[in-house]
């Protein structure tokens, strides 16, 4: 039995410490895994040739400062993590190792508005088909990580506002998932998962302070502080939809009136166009004939640019990130919608806060939120149980694709 203070329990810290480093960064050579945890260069050796013979982490010759260096990433078999992301009409999953490759992954249409049960019946469908296709072992499976279009309410589990998902009220959406695969369920909402996927894998890379807008059936935002994603005691943190543009304008479903997303989601943009382009029309349809000349799509999205852009100045006044990453299909649009966010940013945001202010488009498109979601799963999961999956490691599975390392 292990004591507090012991040689044992000590050793078992110390390859916690270099597993949680590892898997933070996506891959280190042995001088930065020092670097990071403090141990010293005989130590972090010792442990990593010790995790290297238990199948724990790979070695893979590099370079560093134009010296021959050992790259050391946890092994793509040491376990594996499943992204789930619920989107108003859509339902996309996606299933990782600890490797960060993506080794399956899928979307099909849903109208996620509708019945919760139905939601969840079809999520754990296609999280048990891809396991079985990905020829996963379920006990390696570590936990999933769940976006939902809504926020979640921290002391409940539950989404916050049930007029966004009605067939949703009262559900914690992490507990019946949970119930349902029997692993652990990590939830979040999806602007914050969007922020998270651009933050370790897209346009978000390499940066501390930062917000995603992500504009679809409604407007929200995905805000990272200090590298971490900020959520606010309520969980309610980014909600700039309900930000207040005119008092006198449409009523929001929020019950107030003239918010930004009564001037920018689908749902208020749409139907300005659907007279002239029909019933059907999509946002990425409005793009699409956007980028090929349509003068009255190039106009709405512009319009729409300017309203987001007064919300983006709020930001930079409030908070002043150092970028801010446009997601969903408008961020398709390029600068036919980018021009016009930063335009409303100089002529609102404090000119010193407007300078430094990076606007880009989102690098991941649709698939951000789902990233985001496989990110959470290896930002929650303790260290100790990644280390006991890991140890217990078969040996390498099938090939897979490569996702961009967590940084």
């Amino acid at each position: 039995m292990e004591t507090p203070g012991s040689q044992s329990s000590l050793h078992r810290a110390n390859l916690e410490r270099v597993v949680r480093a590892v898997r933070t960064a996506g891959s280190l050579t042995q001088a930065e895994i020092a670097r990071a945890t403090g141990l010293s260069a005989a130590t972090v050796s010792n442990i990593v040739r010790e995790l290297k013979d238990g199948g724990t982490v790979e070695v893979t010759p590099t370079s560093a400062g134009g010296r021959r260096a050992r790259s050391v990433s946890l092994s793509g078999d040491a376990g594996a993590v499943v992204g789930v992301d619920f989107g108003h009409t859509h339902l996309r999953v996606a299933i990782g190792n600890l490797a960060h490759q993506v080794l399956a992954e899928t979307a099909e249409p849903l109208d996620v508005d509708g019945s919760a049960e139905e939601g969840f019946d079809r999520a754990e469908e296609l999280v048990k088909r891809l396991i079985e296709e990905s020829g996963i072992r379920r006990e390696k499976l570590v936990g999933v990580g769940l976006g939902v279009p809504g926020p979640i309410d921290v002391s409940s589990g539950t989404l916050g506002s049930t007029s966004i998902l009605p067939g949703w009220s009262g559900i914690s959406p992490a507990d019946e998932l949970a119930d349902r695969l029997g692993v652990p369920v990590h939830v979040d909402n999806d602007a914050n998962l969007g922020a998270l996927g651009e933050l370790v894998w897209g346009s978000g890379r390499g940066v501390s302070d930062l917000a995603y807008i992500k504009v679809a059936g409604g407007v929200g935002a995905g805000l990272v502080i200090d590298g971490r994603v900020y959520r606010g005691p309520g969980g309610t943190a980014g909600e700039i939809g309900h930000i207040t543009l005119d008092e006198s304008g449409p009523v929001c479903r929020c019950g107030n009136r003239g918010c930004l997303e009564t001037f920018a989601s689908a749902r208020y943009v749409l139907p300005l166009l659907q007279p002239t382009h029909g019933a059907d029309l999509t946002m990425e349809r409005v793009v699409q004939l956007a980028r090929e000349g349509d003068p009255g799509c190039r106009r709405v999205i512009a319009d729409v640019g300017r309203h987001i852009g007064s919300a983006v100045a709020s930001l930079c006044n409030l908070l002043n990130p150092s970028r801010v990453i446009l997601g969903g299909d408008l961020a398709e649009a390029g600068e036919i919608v980018l021009a016009p966010i930063r335009d409303s940013v100089a002529r609102y945001a404090i000119p010193s806060a407007a300078r430094r202010l990076v606007l880009a488009p989102g690098a991941l498109g649709s698939r951000a939120e789902v990233l985001g979601a496989l990110a959470l799963v290896l930002s929650e999961t303790g260290d100790s149980t990644l280390l006991e999956n890991a140890l217990d490691a078969p040996p390498a599975g099938p090939e897979s694709s490569v996702m961009p390392s967590l940084r």
